[in-house]
């Protein structure tokens, strides 16, 4: 009987040497567990770890999970009635906690340095029957590269991701701890902040630097720099461009290989957006893109005449960055804290608009003719999203720019002044401009878009239970 990869045709020629290689590998004793990891719908990694002679059977055959994975939110409560028809989904196959089946991409196998004799591999997700799970978010963002390559053009994205790292004081792992979510872990600074990039500061923390540099390294990621950031305890690493979809596989690596690793020491790092702390800053995830001539290697943005920002192509890609920003807002922060850094003068966006190398632009576009490294950065985003849907916003809006030829008008150069659609002032509002954005749910799929609010808005509604402490501090004693 042939296993699930051969019968559904779901490895590429290289794909299936890759797979036989590492097979090989497997066998050869050269670790002992092996993690099958698939980004879920936030981009957190979930999977099942494997003893090496069943991983090497496993890479053929796929991984199963449980469907209700699917219908987690945050809190990774099941927000769908998982055992109804369609398991919550209206789709078949789904109903009562069904099985999916994970696939591993042979090209991303690593070895972990951190645990080891341990070896992990990144892996899409299909159905029962071979079809792509509709709600597999790498999916999503293969579809938006395959229709980039049919106009003979490469994505390509650099990464500059900004974080925290604290010192662990108490997990609180106490029997009341417990929960959905628990209780966040009691922490202290590493750094007090406010002396952005001093050489002092970064001294201090050498040996966390260190540390996350030698284990990224030898985690094949394509860090370049470490920096120390403006806020307390927070951090900024930036790596060169990469193609495809391996930005995004980068993303989602990163964050959980930073988590581990610091774990491991007696550390916590977050990605959250903005935590309450004193004096704390936002943290972004500003991400550099621009497109490849398949035929010359030739960066497709810049331009050729003096005086000129971007290439015609590159002008028409940013002219559909700009006209989706608002429906893809909630694919570039997708958590309700995210929506507190968009705030006028503080180096973060408050509306849609472009601006030649101005760090309060949404969109700033670096470079010029003759510098291949032309590009726009988008400075929407934060560090939390899922990479594959924040990616695929940006290439569905950018190929809409080019279709259409979209005039991104002129760069504004006062950007917290120039009158401009004004970015989404909070998850609800950014889950309703996704809905009312025509192109991009073509482009996702209203079923997918559908999915996502739905787990969105069951967050907000959980969110809008809680009485928090500003509303305890402002209406307790007055009234």
């Amino acid at each position: 009987m042939t296993r699930f990869v051969e019968r559904f045709g779901l490895w590429s020629d290289d794909q299936r040497l890759q797979a036989k290689e590492l097979a090989e590998r497997l066998s050869s004793g050269e670790v002992d567990t092996v993690r099958f990891a698939w980004p879920d719908q936030h981009g957190l990694l979930r999977g099942k770890t494997l003893v090496a002679s069943e991983a090497a059977s496993a890479l053929s055959e796929g991984v199963n999970l449980t469907s209700t994975l699917l219908a987690k939110d945050t809190s990774h409560k099941t927000v769908f009635p998982v055992f109804t028809t369609g398991g919550g989904f209206a789709i078949e196959g789904l109903q009562g906690g069904a099985d999916f089946t994970i696939v591993a991409d042979p090209s991303t196998y690593k070895l972990l340095p951190w645990a080891p004799r341990t070896g992990w591999v990144l892996c899409d997700a299909y159905m029962a029957d071979g079809r792509p799970c509709l709600f597999a978010t790498r999916q999503i963002l293969q579809r938006a590269v395959r229709q980039l390559d049919a106009l003979g053009l490469d994505f390509v994205a650099g990464l500059e991701v900004e974080f925290h790292v604290f010192r662990l004081e108490d997990a609180r792992m106490q029997l009341a701890d417990s929960g959905q979510p628990g209780e966040p872990p009691r922490v202290s600074l590493l750094s007090h902040g406010h002396q952005y990039l001093t050489e002092l500061r970064y001294d201090r923390v050498d040996a966390l630097m260190e540390l996350l540099r030698s284990q990224l390294v030898a985690l094949g990621l394509p860090l370049r720099s470490l920096e120390i950031e403006f806020g307390p305890s927070q951090f900024e690493l930036t790596f060169g461009p990469t193609a495809g979809v391996l930005p995004a596989d980068t993303m989602v690596l990163l964050r959980s290989a930073i988590k581990q690793i610091c774990q491991r020491h007696g550390l916590h790092a977050t990605f959250m957006c903005r935590p309450r702390i004193p004096n704390v800053m936002s943290s972004g995830w500003h991400l550099h893109q621009s497109l490849r001539r398949k035929s010359s290697g030739v960066n497709a943005f810049m331009p050729e005449a003096e005086g000129q920002d971007l290439s015609e192509l590159g002008l028409h890609y940013l002219g559909g960055l700009k006209t989706h920003a608002c429906g893809a807002a909630a694919l570039a922060s997708p958590t309700i804290n995210g929506y507190r850094r968009y705030r006028p003068f503080s180096l973060a966006p408050d509306r849609a608009i472009w601006a030649r190398d101005n760090r309060g632009a949404m969109l700033r576009v670096l470079g010029g003719p003759g510098q291949s490294a032309t590009r726009i950065e988008n400075r929407v985003g934060e560090p939390t999203a899922n990479p594959y849907l924040y990616l695929a916003s940006q290439l569905f809006s950018g190929l809409d720019g080019i279709r259409n030829g979209i005039d991104p008008g002129p760069s504004a150069d006062a950007p917290y002044e120039t009158p401009a659609e004004l970015l989404p002032r909070s998850l609800g509002d950014a889950l309703a401009c996704l809905r009312k954005d025509a192109m991009l749910v073509e482009q996702l799929g209203k079923v997918f878009v559908d999915y996502l609010c739905h787990i969105k808005e069951a967050e907000i509604a959980r969110f809008n239970l809680e009485v928090s402490e500003w509303e305890h501090r402002e209406y307790f004693d007055m009234f």
